[in-house]
């Protein structure tokens, strides 16, 4: 029990027989005997080889430990493959979400288009002799001539997005 134990926790710490013996500073072969179940290791070497493992006595000296398998070449590819599926289905729900937000974005800014254009620019009829009325009047103003100016660039842009991601589909 305490051979199949050093050995199974031994590879699946990832270690060989060699850097075990470093470790606890004894040959190669004292591993190899403990491990073929030859020699036992004294109960100061059992807590030597626990340290080395980072496993508790208990452990060495109990139950068996049953190896983790390695992982084979087709459970490494089935898990890439799994990666890459869910790569590509975020990749493409973020498109799908750009998608839409330039749409969204055009069609927002053509409708701000049709009510400045019904509105054919009120403000400019006010009295602005009341400080109310020229504050807001001022801040109408500047919208629209700041919107005027920008918009058409902004929907030019999400135009040209929504065509490239359309080609690229």
């Amino acid at each position: 029990m305490l051979n199949e134990n050093i050995k199974a926790i031994r590879k699946s710490k990832g270690l060989s027989q060699q850097e075990l013996a470093v470790k606890l500073n004894v040959v190669r072969q004292t591993i190899s005997k403990w491990e073929q179940g030859l020699s036992v290791p004294d109960s100061d070497m059992l807590i030597s080889i626990s340290e080395a493992l980072e496993t508790p006595v208990s452990t060495l000296l109990g139950e068996n430990v049953i190896e983790p398998e390695a992982d084979g070449l087709k459970a490494i590819s089935a898990k890439l493959e799994v990666i890459n599926l869910q790569l590509a289905q975020r990749k493409t729900s973020r498109k799908r979400i750009l998608y839409w937000l330039l749409t969204s974005l055009s069609v927002v800014i053509a409708a701000i288009f049709a009510i400045l254009l019904a509105l054919k620019s009120p403000y400019l009829g006010w009295d602005y002799s009341d400080p109310e009325s020229a504050v807001l009047g001022v801040a109408l103003h500047s919208f629209e001539w700041l919107f005027v100016r920008a918009a058409p660039i902004i929907l030019i842009g999400a135009v040209i997005g929504i065509v490239l991601m359309q080609k690229k589909e």
